[in-house]
């Protein structure tokens, strides 16, 4: 997702859309990432310690849990969002999760919100890196789709008018396909929850 059109929707220099393969459009949801949404305080209340927020956009969660004095650190790799995080009071790095993360194997709590499972359209080879950021007994926090929903990749792109970024695939997992995964990852689903229509699961490493 990331890109000149990603940087220019959270900025809120355009309207952008979210285009499938098929031509189907949708907004890019950018209002979620910005203002406390519905459902986070769940997620929130679960971050009991030091927390890294994979993926963390415009820093919504970071810029939170700073206030409540949780130690929480955002990574993100589109500059505007790390630049918006830090304007939230939250503290943000531009940091690729497959690349060097600071803290790896030290952190309680490891976010994956707002669908971030899907990133990289892999979802079993994203949840390995990141299983592998927490501390002994930490976890792993991710919103995922709700029960019943097709567990599926598909290739999305940005598009702006006539301006249209690359495509790129991003993946969903179903709360009902999430302990396969996570098995098949070396770990297990120790919660599920629901809360204002969203999923999440808890995994915990198999160490």
């Amino acid at each position: 997702m990331i890109g000149a059109l990603y940087e220019d929707a959270l900025r809120g220099r355009a309207p952008v859309e979210i285009e499938h393969a098929d031509g189907r459009r949708r907004p890019l949801p950018v209002q979620d990432w910005l203002a406390a949404r519905p459902g986070d305080g769940g997620l929130l209340a679960r971050c009991d310690g030091a927390t890294l927020d994979v993926g963390s956009g415009p820093g919504r969660l970071t810029a939170a849990l700073a206030r409540r004095g949780v130690p929480v650190l955002g990574i993100d790799l589109a500059p505007a969002a790390v630049a918006l995080t830090l304007a939230a009071g939250g503290p943000a790095l531009c940091r690729d999760v497959f690349g060097r993360v600071p803290g790896a194997g030290r952190w309680r709590t490891v976010l994956l919100a707002d669908g971030n499972i899907g990133i990289g359209g892999d979802p079993a080879a994203l949840l390995r890196r990141v299983l592998a950021l927490p501390a002994p007994g930490g976890r792993v926090l991710a919103e995922v789709d709700p029960p019943g929903a097709a567990s599926r990749v598909e290739p999305l792109r940005l598009r702006s008018g006539r301006a249209v970024g690359e495509w790129f695939a991003w993946a969903h997992v179903s709360a009902d396909a999430a302990a396969g995964l996570a098995a098949a990852c070396g770990a297990a689903v120790t919660e599920v929850w629901e809360e204002a229509g969203r999923w999440f699961v808890a995994l915990c490493p198999r160490r």
